[in-house]
């Protein structure tokens, strides 16, 4: 076969013409048939990086494996704080207001209480501000002489803010609610409070056990007349004398 004796011929170091060459080349590019062989090649896409693709990969690195650490902010004082208010309704800001939307003659599921109530501090001496807020009637109960209520309010402190509260409130006996956030003051504030049923529904007694704020003012934090029935507020703190009210008093 040709491809044999051209193969010796180069092992034995002997120097072949030009047109062994070509002879070779043209039998190498044959296929067994005897037909000329095609060259296939795997088209490979080469994407050129462009700006934009470059700007894309570092955004998405940085997003997965360059993600900043919060810093750690200033940790909230660990100490829970007592504040006790008197809410006293005086009959004199049309409250509260019963929405009977159950149209039974009876309390019923769905009833609703608007309500907004005068607010002093714990030892009756200081006019604070006011109450404001919703229940929801969730049940009726005849045995017991009263309702129970789901319920959502505030306090308002004049300049120093307010507190707001969600939970159970009950007509024939104490409950503690949820303190879910204020203002002022109590930002960032946490805790429950105790309802104390006085004289439903126009005296009550709280007493809130506050976690995550600084200090409170002393002028919140006199000492707590007992409750009963018969408490009143000071002549001053009724009449709101400037001496007898925090700094712009909510009313």
């Amino acid at each position: 076969m040709a491809s044999a004796t051209i193969s010796s011929s180069s092992h034995s170091g002997l120097a072949s013409p030009p047109s062994l060459h070509r002879q070779v080349t043209e039998i190498s590019n044959l296929n067994p048939s005897g037909q000329p062989r095609r060259n296939l090649r795997l088209s490979s896409t080469t994407r050129r990086e462009t700006p934009s693709t470059r700007s894309a990969k570092l955004t998405t690195r940085a997003f997965f494996w360059n993600k900043p650490k919060p810093s750690p902010g200033a940790p909230k004082p660990a100490k829970v704080q007592e504040l006790c208010v008197y809410e006293i309704n005086e009959r004199d800001r049309g409250s509260p207001a019963y929405l009977r939307l159950s149209q039974k003659t009876v309390n019923s599921l769905g009833d609703l209480v608007p309500f907004t109530n005068k607010l002093y501090s714990g030892d009756l001496q200081r006019r604070l501000g006011v109450t404001s807020g919703l229940c929801v009637l969730i049940q009726h109960h005849p045995d017991k002489g009263g309702d129970r209520y789901e319920a959502t309010y505030s306090f308002y402190f004049g300049d120093y803010g307010h507190v707001s509260v969600q939970g159970p409130y009950l007509t024939y006996q104490d409950t503690f609610l949820a303190i879910t956030g204020g203002s002022g003051i109590f930002e960032g504030v946490s805790g429950t409070v105790k309802l104390q049923q006085i004289v439903f529904p126009f005296k009550l007694f709280y007493t809130f056990y506050l976690k995550g704020i600084p200090n409170l003012p002393t002028e919140l934090l006199g000492k707590p007349v007992p409750p009963s029935p018969g408490v009143e507020p000071s002549p001053a703190a009724k009449a709101c004398e400037a001496q007898a009210t925090v700094p712009n008093f909510t009313n």
